[in-house]
């Protein structure tokens, strides 16, 4: 196995990390009965069930197995999709919560960010 690059590092952490926070964030705001405003569920459910992925895709980036590149092309993906899928939906009218745009914004960039550096990496190998 090559020596993991610096930048391979960071992506694992920040991935198994932001999978970690995804998961008592959003565990939280479906069982822990706060009212969180303004919802919307098909953003929250995706959102928790990602966690599960990001931490996946973390670790396979740690340990660079042949898998997470491609785990995290398709996280990256279906953000993309979802937050698409929600832009729609606010344009309907519809309730939601501002803090929403922003966080669906922020893991897109994060996730196209890791796939990006696991990509680029992966090519040299």
């Amino acid at each position: 196995m090559p020596t993991r690059t610096r930048s391979l590092t960071v992506a694992a952490i920040i991935a198994i990390a932001f999978g970690l926070l995804t998961l008592v964030s959003g565990g939280r705001a479906l069982f822990g009965g706060a009212d969180m405003g303004a919802v919307v569920p098909f953003v929250l459910w995706f959102n928790f069930l990602a966690g599960f992925a990001y931490v996946a895709a973390g670790l396979g980036l740690w340990y660079q197995t042949g898998w997470a590149t491609g785990l995290a092309i398709a996280i990256a993906l279906a953000t993309a999709a979802v937050f698409a899928t929600f832009l729609w939906h606010i344009s309907t009218g519809a309730a939601y919560e501002a803090r929403t745009m922003g966080a669906m914004g922020l893991r897109l960039a994060v996730w196209v960010m890791i796939a990006v550096v696991a990509a680029r990496l992966r090519r040299k190998v």
